[in-house]
């Protein structure tokens, strides 16, 4: 079970969550504005954090890079909003997985333990060697990533992705496979993967039409090679 805060003001909603989350045995605190969400992950440790958008204080998109800011904390998204653009940028602004509301609770159990498996996969991982190609050093032990030298700032999932594909130089993983190991998904998306190869792209320095790492494939997957296709 799991330790979730629930950030909602519309206190039926709040209340409806709280029962459902204790009912299935997860440990519950739950608060109505954005601040008071970040004084709660900045005193007490979470396993998943319940974020609505609609806060009185302050937009939940922006309450979620204050979060960021400060914890890897997996977030769901609760939003009423279904616009494609907003979903992206809360994807690419940390968000783990939304939910547009109305939303079941059975819909809500689900996506909370598709996260949660992600992310304690992500972090009972075995320790492996320091993985190098060509100016990429990616150490899967200490979750640290470097471009020619110069570190790289990378999100839990960024770092899960990159790694993965650093681990497999050259080939070309199917993106099922992605959704599979990385995401821990039989299904999903393509564009939750779309935007993690996005931001992964910006901070390696390169874009789409000009890659140099990071190679899609079209209706095939995605590789990662060195520049030139030189191995070290």
């Amino acid at each position: 079970m799991a330790s979730v805060l629930v950030v909602e003001d519309d206190q039926f909603v709040r209340s409806a969550l709280i029962r459902h989350l204790t009912e299935a045995s997860h440990t519950v605190r739950s608060v109505g504005t954005a601040l008071e969400a970040l004084r709660e992950v900045a005193h007490f440790r979470f396993d998943l954090v319940i974020l609505d958008l609609g806060l009185p204080d302050l937009d939940g998109s922006e309450a979620l890079k204050m979060l960021r800011g400060i914890t890897d904390v997996p977030v769901i998204i609760a939003t009423a909003r279904d616009d494609e653009a907003g979903i992206v940028r809360l994807l690419n602004d940390g968000a783990d997985d939304y939910l547009i509301k109305p939303f079941s609770v059975e819909h809500l159990s689900a996506r909370m333990s598709a996260v949660l498996r992600r992310s304690r996969a992500a972090g009972d991982a075995p320790p492996s060697g320091v993985i190098q190609v060509g100016g990429l050093s990616i150490d899967p032990l200490r979750r640290q990533a470097a471009l020619d030298g110069a570190a790289l700032d990378l999100t839990r999932r960024e770092f899960d992705l990159l790694a993965f594909l650093a681990g497999r130089p050259g080939v070309v993983v199917p993106r099922k496979e992605l959704l599979a190991e990385v995401w821990q998904q039989s299904y999903g998306d393509d564009q939750t993967i779309d935007v993690h190869l996005s931001w992964l792209r910006r901070k390696l320095g390169e874009t789409a039409a000009r890659p140099r790492y990071l190679h899609t494939l079209r209706g095939v997957g995605v590789k990662l090679e060195p520049p030139n296709g030189h191995m070290p």
